[in-house]
């Protein structure tokens, strides 16, 4: 589990893959402090286990299902990417509860300045929009943000110089791509309403008998 608050920007070393995985190598330091093999560390959001550490980084294996979500996929040796241990138990909650398990990608539609902000509007997919909602949470790249304005196809975040500093995002450019993790609540939410909604009326709206058929 994370929360969504970068703690460094690592570099990629390289990049060994094959046509559906491979190995990524990341320069980093502060994640490696207290980091064993076999622990966490979310790279861009995408929760990845370290499999071997180096003087100046980590290595970590990449599996065709993250590549098939994730933004990963595209990046070089050189890449900045944002680094996060997992939480600690007796860690705070400085931004929302983050899983690492990416929900699909997005598209930089455009960025804005805004006095000392910036705002990024994003294309996402309409199942990721779905379960987005206004002042609602959401991980761009792994990090916490959140929702300031959405439209039909797309939704926006304002960024503080500080969130700016710390993290790649104000590093994108118009057609990038970004890790995009829905909040985790409102995906269970969504979930166990399914078999709700497969039942209720199709037509009239919601009657006193559905509501007393299902403890309301």
């Amino acid at each position: 589990m994370f929360t969504g608050i970068i703690e460094e920007v690592g570099e990629v070393r390289r990049v060994l893959s094959g046509s559906t995985a491979g190995e990524i190598a990341i320069r980093a330091k502060t994640v490696l402090e207290g980091t064993k093999l076999g622990d966490s560390i979310a790279v861009n959001g995408v929760c990845l286990t370290v499999t071997g550490l180096l003087g100046d980084g980590f290595t970590a294996d990449v599996i065709p299902e993250t590549l098939r979500r994730t933004n990963l996929g595209r990046l070089g040796a050189g890449s900045r990417v944002n680094l996060e241990r997992a939480m600690a138990a007796d860690g705070r909650f400085g931004g929302h509860i983050v899983s690492g398990h990416i929900d699909g990608v997005g598209t930089i539609r455009s960025q804005r300045r805004e006095e000392n902000a910036v705002w990024l509007t994003i294309a996402a997919p309409k199942d990721i929009l779905d379960l987005i909602v206004m002042k609602g949470s959401i991980a761009i790249d792994g990090v916490s943000l959140t929702v300031a304005d959405m439209t039909g196809d797309t939704f926006a975040v304002s960024i503080i110089p500080h969130t700016g500093a710390q993290t790649i995002l104000l590093g994108k450019r118009p057609g990038d791509q970004v890790n995009l993790e829905n909040d985790v609540i409102g995906k269970y939410v969504r979930r166990l309403l399914e078999p709700y909604q497969a039942t209720a009326p199709k037509s009239g709206g919601i009657t006193e008998e559905f509501l007393l058929q299902y403890g309301f």
